[in-house]
């Protein structure tokens, strides 16, 4: 939960930031001002939301899941992972050593 809570934090703290800064430059072309730069209290607080985002979604993540052969068979039978169906070839070579007609109706 704080994970969230966390991330949507971040979020609002980005769009803040970009708001911001969308205001100050429309502040500053309506001034004629246009070689001045964005405060450092909107670049801080941009790198802070980046910082709640990141530590949020950090925290929202599940659990890893071991990836073993160990693990993976706990769930499996051999029967299901030794069954080899990528293998099969249903084709076979009987038209090649018996001639044309093998298999076909006659």
């Amino acid at each position: 939960m704080l994970g969230r809570v966390l991330l949507v934090l971040g979020a609002v703290a980005l769009l803040h930031a970009a708001f911001s800064t969308y205001e100050h430059l429309s502040y500053l072309k309506a001034l004629g001002r246009l070689e001045e730069s964005v405060p450092n209290d909107v670049g801080f607080e941009a790198l802070f939301g980046l910082f709640l985002g990141i530590l949020g979604a950090s925290l929202d993540t599940p659990a890893l899941k071991e990836i073993t052969w160990a693990s993976e068979m706990k769930k499996r039978s051999i029967n299901e992972m030794d069954s080899r169906l990528g293998f099969a070839d249903w084709g076979n070579r009987g038209s090649s050593l018996l001639g044309e007609s093998y298999g076909k109706s006659q």
